[in-house]
């Protein structure tokens, strides 16, 4: 037996090479990320292309784009200015809002759930309008009117030439969205509240803090960090719902965009007026977007 086994020729044993005895999961897994490699080029070359085609658009309107530049401005900061005011009288209403949610006096507590459900239950539209003609209508035949207070307020501030014709819209259209938005944020408040933990409060009032205090230097802190990515998300919602606005003839980005849009006879013309609008849009809510996200990866981290 032995002489059988010596007198094999040594050239039958041979050696499979390493790729051959690479499992085939291993050779799938490999020629995936061949393909997935593959894939981003190719969408890097679609995007450069798009950006390029996308420049190039934009320079064949570049006469136009600088004659409506201005009024793009112009509405850019009006829509700027009504959204800051509206998310910090939003964040007022939100934060009593969540305070009343969870009150231990249950008509608080109801009143501030009622306004909840009422308000997220009803287009942001319908109450804007209710706002301007309806509430205002109320407070003007009991004699209020936004407009002499603050014509009176900065005629003493000798500026009353900064208040403008339309401020009534503007006062009862930011009124409207943060009324609104303050619902939001009411319950964005409450679930950050809630989420910091309990077993923190008890130690606080161990340590002989009362619940003011405990509010203020134990739970808050917590809730604002777990809160500012919704309340970013809210906020660039809240910019883009401003152009709700231009229903009550309030010139903002929104009503500029139709103003220089809807006179022009030529369709490319009106298209490339409604593609800038929609890119100063675009400029306001995208950094807001990745601050968004910074939030959200550093809060991740965090806990």
């Amino acid at each position: 037996m032995s002489d059988i086994y010596e007198s094999r020729p040594k050239s039958t044993i041979v050696n499979k090479p390493a790729a051959k005895r690479m499992p085939v999961y291993e050779r799938m897994r490999v020629r995936a990320r061949g393909r997935g490699v593959a894939l981003d080029y190719l969408f890097y070359a679609v995007a450069a292309v798009a950006v390029f085609a996308f420049i190039s658009y934009l320079y064949s309107f570049r006469e136009l784009a600088l004659l409506y530049l201005p009024v793009f401005l112009q509405g850019t900061l009006a829509t700027v200015v009504i959204s800051l005011v509206s998310i910090v009288l939003a964040t007022i209403f939100g934060f009593i809002g969540a305070l009343g949610r969870l009150s231990r006096f249950a008509p608080v507590r109801w009143l501030a759930i009622t306004y909840v459900e009422v308000v997220r239950g009803t287009p942001v539209l319908v109450q804007l309008l209710l706002w301007y003609y309806g509430v205002g209508f109320v407070l003007s035949s009991i004699g209020f009117d936004p407009f002499s207070v603050a014509f009176q307020i900065m005629t003493t501030l000798q500026n009353n030439s900064l208040v403008p014709d339309a401020f009534n819209g503007y006062f009862y259209g930011i009124l409207g969205l943060s009324f609104n938005y303050g619902a939001y944020l009411t319950e964005v408040f409450r679930t950050g509240i809630e989420t910091v933990d309990k077993g923190q409060t008890e130690a606080g009032l161990s340590l002989g803090l009362n619940s003011r205090q405990i509010m203020r230097h134990i739970v808050l802190p917590q809730a604002v960090r777990i809160t500012i990515p919704p309340f970013t998300n809210y906020f660039i919602t809240l910019i883009q719902d401003s152009a709700l606005l231009s229903v009550l003839s309030l010139i903002e980005l929104e009503h500029a965009t139709f103003a220089l849009a809807l006179p022009q006879i030529d369709p490319d013309n009106k298209m490339f007026v409604f593609i800038l609008g929609a890119l100063f849009y675009l400029i306001l809510c995208y950094p807001l977007s990745l601050l968004a996200r910074y939030f959200e990866k550093r809060i991740a981290v965090a806990y």
